[in-house]
């Protein structure tokens, strides 16, 4: 009887008590995937991410299927109670999922739709490892970090491998080499190495080459110590990407090489570039998907880049026209916060050969401002988003901004709460239900307009707030002869969700009959998905998250027709 696969075996055969057996530690090596992982150092935010999804992005154009994952520091069981002006935006997957904006960058570049095996935090480790304990499931053993901890994240990896059936699994360690928060993560990868083997494991260090003005140059001593400081906890890097916001010279490569025992093909530079969509490029232009073929023994299938490259020739082009859209935002301490909705309005606009610029609105700014001065601000503007979020902070002027994109045909797009209180705005103005509002800012208004599914209404009085909202990929029934219906050109689609108030369909008839289009449903007529404006250019709002499901090679279809709206 032949060995199994590596695969196939009970993940949690990797606990260090089992590999005493020679035979066990043999069918470990034995593996059909082969594991990357992406670790940090220096300083957060080099784009560990951006460099873990590029080289997933080489290694799918070469025909590998390839799976992505990301291992967070944090105590929270998932990204979905994180403030977005202390973390960036909630990414959400299509099997409901709450996670880092790390996995929109992976889906975007490898072109696949993710699941919650995809993201892991320190806080769902330990509460697995608690209840585990708590069942009794360790046989009276005294819980350690190793191996207990370390055991519970190999079986993430292990785990996300097995149920992808990917040939390679690339897993992003969040945070920088010396946290300590961090060190089951990466004690965790080390010793994935001696379980699977020497050519089944791949190791890649992200960096920081600090500029000195005082002196013009570059500075490598802290790469240096941030890849000494990794040696020293078992793990000598494979490749050492060198991020620099300056040029690198081949001299301070060679010194690098010297000074961490890495060789110099495998040290490669990054410099910042203009568009995150060109570092696949760079990375092959030095050659990575070649280097690590080389080192996990793949053999490399000379696949084709020709649509990624399109895409990046589009990017080049000198655009003549210019779209410029207004965002009307709540959350303005960090730039991350709508990453996904500005990424799917430059695609849209690189698709049509324009340059789209996204200005953000305090949307706090605009709930004192009279109708004059409201239109002073928006004149300049082809076009008004209004983005999910939550709370009564700054609803008013979006309501305010809405109103302006009705009355004077401004392309308009609403997401989620957008299509929320663009049904509002038209409730008081147009169907003149003066006081109506949703429930999550006003529980007592006379029409709520906008009120909490019953299901989500017993999760609160719990205050059950984590995961508890309505997550992930719905079906969505959509009306013939629409707006909607023309964009997206089919009946039946598929998209992503994260709230826990709906459209109340006590209104449905006051407000059609008024006007107000609904152009989506869910499959039983139940839930409002979409609705529009039939006297406007462009006038649509969702219930959901389209910006979550757009990829560069692939515009989504609102995004799309939004922009093509707005560039009239």
């Amino acid at each position: 009887m032949s060995t199994p696969p590596y695969q196939d075996l009970k993940p949690n055969i990797l606990s260090s008590s089992n590999l005493t057996n020679e035979n066990t530690i043999a069918k470990l090596k034995i593996t059909m995937t082969k594991y990357i992982f992406v670790t940090g150092g220096v300083l957060s935010g080099l784009g560990k991410g951006v460099t873990a999804a590029s080289i997933g992005n080489l290694l799918v154009s070469q025909g590998f299927n390839v799976w992505m994952q990301k291992f967070d520091q944090y105590l929270n069981v998932d990204a979905g109670t994180i403030n977005p002006n202390k973390h960036g935006e909630v990414f959400v997957l299509d099997d409901g999922a709450e996670t880092d904006l790390d996995l929109g960058h992976y889906e975007r570049f490898i072109d696949t739709s993710l699941n919650r095996t995809s993201s892991v935090m320190t806080g769902q480790i330990y509460k697995a490892i608690l209840e585990n304990e708590r069942a009794g499931k360790y046989l009276g053993q005294d819980i350690q970090v190793i191996p207990h901890v370390t055991d519970e994240v190999k079986l993430r990896i292990t785990r996300a491998a097995k149920e992808s059936k990917c040939d390679i699994l690339i897993t992003e360690i969040g945070g920088t080499i010396g946290d300590y928060e961090g060190m089951h993560f990466v004690e965790a990868i080390r010793q994935m190495r001696h379980d699977v083997g020497q050519n089944n494991v791949l190791y890649v260090h992200v960096g920081f080459l600090p500029y000195l003005g005082a002196s013009e140059e570059l500075k490598s001593k802290p790469i240096q110590n941030s890849v000494h400081d990794l040696s020293g906890l078992g793990i000598q890097p494979d490749i050492l990407i060198a991020r620099a916001d300056h040029p690198v010279e081949k001299s301070m490569i060679k010194k690098i090489a010297l000074f961490t025992g890495i060789d110099v093909e495998s040290i490669i530079p990054l410099e910042t570039v203009d568009s995150i969509y060109k570092v696949p490029q760079i990375l092959q232009k030095f050659n990575a998907d070649k280097i690590v073929a080389a080192k996990l023994k793949l053999k490399i299938k000379n696949g084709s880049r020709t649509k990624w490259n399109e895409f990046i020739k589009k990017i080049e082009i000198d655009k003549k026209k210019t779209v410029k859209i207004a965002l009307i935002a709540k959350y303005m301490g960090l730039k991350d916060t709508y990453f996904s909705v500005t990424e799917s309005l430059k695609i849209a606009g690189i698709w049509q050969g324009v340059k789209t610029e996204v200005d953000w609105i305090d949307s706090e700014e605009l709930e004192n401002l009279p109708p004059k001065k409201i239109a002073a601000k928006f004149k300049e503007y082809d076009g008004i988003l209004v983005p999910g979020g939550f709370g009564s902070r700054g609803i008013e002027g979006k309501i305010s901004a809405i109103k302006y994109a009705r009355e004077h045909k401004k392309p308009f797009l609403g997401l989620c709460y957008g299509m929320q209180l663009a049904t509002i705005e038209f409730a008081r103005h147009v169907a003149g239900l003066k006081d109506a509002n949703t429930t999550e800012v006003n529980p007592k208004t006379s029409h709520p307009v906008i009120h909490i599914m019953p299901d989500q209404e017993k999760k609160m009085l719990k205050n059950d707030y984590g995961g508890t909202m309505r997550l992930g990929a719905y079906p969505c029934k959509i009306i013939d002869n629409t707006k909607t219906a023309k964009a997206y050109g089919e009946k039946n689609i598929s998209e992503r969700h994260r709230h826990r108030y709906e459209f109340n369909n006590e209104y449905r008839e006051i407000l059609t009959k008024k006007g107000l289009v609904i152009s989506g449903t869910s499959p039983d007529d139940l839930l409002v998905e979409i609705i529009e404006l039939k006297d406007h250019p462009f006038f649509i709002a969702t219930q959901f998250h389209p910006e979550f499901k757009s990829r560069p090679l692939k515009p989504h279809p609102l995004f799309y027709e939004f922009v093509k709206s707005a560039l009239k």
